[in-house]
């Protein structure tokens, strides 16, 4: 039987001071929405049901873009985490197996930990996620019996004896479709806050004679995102975690501390990533490669053996092939460029194709835009582009092709062929002086005046 995933994405998060819903400020690049569902992919839910609230066309856009198979309801009024549990319901009818309840604004819960709540299912009607808190603060508090849990009390709610407790609640649980929505019905707003609490229904649970336990996880995975300063805090957590893995998969890192990754930053083993570089989303760098210092990449793919930097920037669509060479400032967007390909300084490619060996000068610019419609520029290969070459798109060069220095080049040049397109160069004897002699007088006589 599948597993379900409702993911709860309804708060407004006052605290984030933020027009945007709180579940789609980003860690990684990727909205805390997309870090929930990612950490549930590893449970295939045969159903993923998002509850929204606040800014729901938002959320509802940001959850079908990462899947577009997950079904979002919304939780018109805010009455707490059992009533949001419950406008998941009609979205589950006919579904079977179990149910796994988190948090959009909860994006560090590792696969592993999911796994271990399925499997403590065997054993219990009922898993909830918690953990031993260094500072349980106004968390509540998972009160046990050996291994069964009795029952989750609200710090609110909870007596001195049961505020001692630092065992505390994820609010992450698992249980069968049936069991949860059955449970959640006999929940009451009876409460402190007089809202209806999802963890109700481990008391209730208990009453009726099913048993409940709990799965502990490192406290670091259930930290929840509610202000400006826990973002800035998941990200450094994210990044942490990231260089960590990084260099535990054998990719050297000088100064792990400097490289920012993207939430699905890929990186082969024995490449090497210096100081001050930034991942965007989409990138993967293969085994070998060499991402040199104060370089940006995002969706683009780097092949084994390719240099990429210093101060580069590698856009949507590079695609930079076995040993290629991309310098200091070099951007590349949306082209190929093909195996031994070079463009070491200061050199925008951009909708291009450029052939295996090739070597692109200095200055060079790939003219694209026309200011409505983009245009590709096709470079054969063992071409040689000379410094400051403008190549005015649609535009083809064929193999061992070659551009003078300063050339505009508007037409297609066949393979084999020299491309000049500069003006004659005039020198005109002595006017250089004649000319700075005449305006140092100008200058002097409005001194004078």
């Amino acid at each position: 039987m599948s597993i379900s995933l409702v993911i709860l994405a309804a708060g407004q998060g006052t605290r984030m001071k933020s027009d945007l819903p709180k579940v789609l400020h980003k860690v990684a690049h990727a909205p805390l929405l997309v870090h929930a569902m990612r950490a549930a992919e590893s449970i295939s839910p045969g159903r993923t049901v998002i509850v929204a609230g606040h800014g729901a066309e938002q959320v509802s856009a940001a959850a079908r873009a990462y899947d577009e198979e997950a079904q979002v309801v919304l939780q018109e009024e805010q009455n707490g985490t059992g009533h949001a549990v419950q406008c998941a319901e009609a979205a589950l009818d006919g579904a079977t197996g179990d149910v796994i309840v988190l948090y959009g604004d909860t994006p560090f819960i590792r696969p592993e930990t999911l796994q271990e709540m399925i499997a403590a299912r065997r054993a219990h009607d009922v898993v909830v996620l918690g953990f031993e808190a260094a500072d349980p603060g106004r968390y509540g508090r998972l009160v046990m019996q050996g291994d069964m849990l009795e029952r989750i009390v609200e710090f609110k709610d909870a007596t001195v004896k049961e505020r001692a407790i630092t065992l505390c609640n994820s609010g992450v649980i698992c249980a069968a479709r049936d069991t949860l929505f059955d449970l959640l019905a006999a929940v009451t707003n009876d409460n402190a806050s007089g809202e209806y609490y999802l963890t109700d229904i481990i008391e209730i649970a208990r009453a009726r004679g099913l048993s409940a336990t709990a799965v502990t996880c490192d406290e670091a995975e259930t930290m929840g995102v509610n202000s400006r300063s826990d973002l800035a805090a998941a990200e450094a957590a994210f990044q942490a975690r990231a260089r960590a893995e990084a260099l535990d998969n054998g990719i050297t890192l000088p100064a792990p501390e400097t490289v920012h990754f993207a939430y699905d930053t890929y990186i082969g083993r024995d490449a090497e990533i210096e100081q001050m570089v930034v991942f965007g989303p989409g990138v993967t760098v293969e085994s070998g490669a060499r991402i040199r210092a104060f370089s940006h990449l995002e969706g683009c793919h780097v092949s084994r053996g390719a240099i990429v930097g210093p101060y580069a920037r590698l856009r949507p669509g590079a695609e930079l092939s076995e040993d290629v060479h991309v310098g200091n400032f070099v951007e590349i967007k949306n082209a190929t460029l093909h195996e031994g390909a070079k463009a070491n300084h200061l050199t925008y490619i951009g909708d291009a194709e450029v052939g295996a060996r090739t070597n692109v000068g200095a200055g060079t610019i790939t003219c694209n835009y026309d200011g409505v419609f983009k245009h590709k520029t096709t470079i054969g290969a063992d071409a040689f582009i000379g410094s400051s070459t403008m190549l005015v798109a649609p535009v083809t060069l064929g193999d061992h092709a070659m551009t003078g220095s300063g050339s505009v080049i508007t037409d297609n040049v066949p393979d084999g062929a020299m491309a000049l397109a500069r003006a004659k160069q005039v020198n005109k004897p002595g006017l250089a002086r004649k000319l700075m002699d005449r305006l140092r007088a100008r200058k002097a006589a409005q001194k004078g005046e």
